[in-house]
């Protein structure tokens, strides 16, 4: 059976909540055109999109909203706000609705990695030495078996570089090769780079896991790293 929508009686708790957060998100100012859901990558999925999550939200669907995968799945690329011809602001409201789920409610394998990457540095949960090491290994082979590289420099928390390179930490651990590729093309171009050993990875799940102080604290603690210690002026995230 269809459920009746009591738009007139409609607590829409969660809607109030996010409004509250954020006064110019112009929740209600939805025209239901469907432009937000023609450029979502996510569109589809769970039988759901963007136009119809807002308009959950907006009808106090609290619940449905809450239970729904989708708030998990979208990117939060933010495609339909700049497609939106209202400007109403989707990713800070799937944000929010992830922020009102109970953290420990959240999709296990998110908050893991994001818990992996405040304790290890990364979400892959590689211990720093592991991380160094592996670097080292994979610059050596590459040096003895490809004449065109023997000098690449790959470096680890070298001071003054021009630039801190992030990296995306399931390579090291999964596909260690794959590190290769772009060394050789900041080497070809004369690249002044290194990596840094503190919160290296450059995915940040706590992000996504909508959990600010774990988010602050891993940008808090790279920024002193390369700033302080490292002192360089530039960064690259590869993600």
């Amino acid at each position: 059976m269809a459920r009746v929508i009591d738009i007139d009686h409609c607590t829409c708790e969660l809607k109030e909540q996010i409004t509250h957060l954020l006064p110019d998100a112009n929740l209600d100012l939805c025209l239901t055109c469907g432009t937000c859901t023609g450029g979502c990558p996510a569109s589809e999925q769970y039988d759901m999109d963007p136009r119809r999550f807002l308009r959950m939200v907006v009808l106090g669907m609290d619940d449905e909203v809450r239970n729904s995968p989708w708030a998990w799945v979208c990117t939060m690329c933010a495609r339909c706000k700049h497609a939106c011809p209202m400007d109403i602001d989707i990713p800070k409201l799937i944000y929010n609705v992830r922020a009102s789920v109970p953290r420990e409610e959240r999709p296990k394998g998110i908050r893991g990695s994001c818990d992996q990457h405040i304790k290890a540095g990364n979400a892959m949960g590689v211990p720093r030495d592991d991380f160094i090491f592996t670097v080292e290994d994979v610059a050596e082979e590459i040096r003895e078996n490809q004449p065109d590289f023997k000098d690449l420099k790959v470096s680890v928390d070298r001071k003054g570089t021009a630039m801190v390179l992030n990296q995306n930490s399931r390579e090291p651990v999964t596909e260690p090769d794959e590190l290769g590729p772009l060394w050789k093309i900041l080497h070809l171009v004369d690249a002044d780079w290194t990596y840094p050993s503190v919160m290296w990875a450059g995915e940040n799940y706590c992000m996504f896991l909508a959990d600010d102080e774990g988010w602050r604290y891993i940008l808090e603690e790279f920024v002193h790293h390369v700033d302080v210690n490292l002192k360089s002026p530039l960064v690259v995230n590869t993600e």
